[in-house]
């Protein structure tokens, strides 16, 4: 077939831009980019407050024995660990520098408390924790007590408290390692056990496993404000 003379340019024109190269690699379309990655993995997640108490004075004030009326809390219920003497309800409602507290300087042997939530048992495994104010005086400190559901009483090895000034402090429960605790004694037992399931605890509190030396300087404990977290589990 004859081509005419326009046909022949517009043949040429067409096989010149089939041999052009694509262009330069800046123009070229992009590679498909990787597939995103999912969400990332929550890590393991901090429970939510399971109580607080910060004790509730009576009208006047002043030294006087904790018995129920002293909690804050209605929803709590205390175990008084005190084979000998009395623990005192003191301090002043909003006075940084004398809160309302409980005082062990007149127990005569070794004592403590431990709280009961009336509706929950706690779950403090994972990254549950003990948060206090303490101020101490001495060489006096308090340990964390609990009370499991089958009704096993056990003390943890770590010992909070300053005689410098009251102090804000947090354990976490699961740096802890336990013995048995005589409540009858308020003394620590046996020798430190393996492994402790604290899924199912039915009471949280604390001891000073020294006996107070009364008024005055010498040895004795304070606590005040006292918040456990941990997931709640149904009695």
């Amino acid at each position: 077939m004859k081509l005419t003379k326009r046909g022949r340019r517009v043949a040429l024109l067409l096989a010149a831009c089939t041999l052009m190269p694509a262009g330069p690699a800046g123009s070229q379309t992009p590679a498909a980019a990787p597939p995103t990655s999912g969400p990332a993995e929550r890590g393991p997640q901090r429970p939510s407050l399971f109580f607080r108490e910060e004790w509730r004075q009576e009208p006047g004030g002043g030294e006087h024995p904790v018995t129920p009326a002293s909690l804050g809390n209605p929803n709590l219920e205390m175990t008084l660990i005190v084979p000998a003497g009395q623990i005192l309800l003191t301090g002043i409602p909003g006075d940084d520098n004398n809160p309302t507290h409980v005082w062990l300087g007149l127990c005569t042997s070794p004592c403590g408390l431990a709280l009961r939530n009336k509706l929950n048992l706690a779950d403090l495994t994972g990254l549950a924790r003990l948060r206090w104010t303490t101020k101490m005086s001495g060489y006096h400190q308090i340990r964390p007590v609990v009370k499991l559901a089958d009704g096993t009483w056990l003390v943890g090895d770590r010992a909070e408290g300053s005689a410098r000034d009251w102090l804000v402090s947090e354990i976490a429960v699961a740096d802890l390692h336990w013995m048995k605790l005589d409540i009858t004694r308020a003394v620590a037992t046996g020798t430190t056990l393996e492994h402790v399931d604290l899924s199912r605890v039915d009471q949280i509190g604390f001891v000073d496993l020294m006996p107070g030396s009364g008024h005055g300087p010498g040895g004795w404990s304070d606590l005040a404000q006292f918040e456990v977290y941990a997931k709640s589990v149904a009695r």
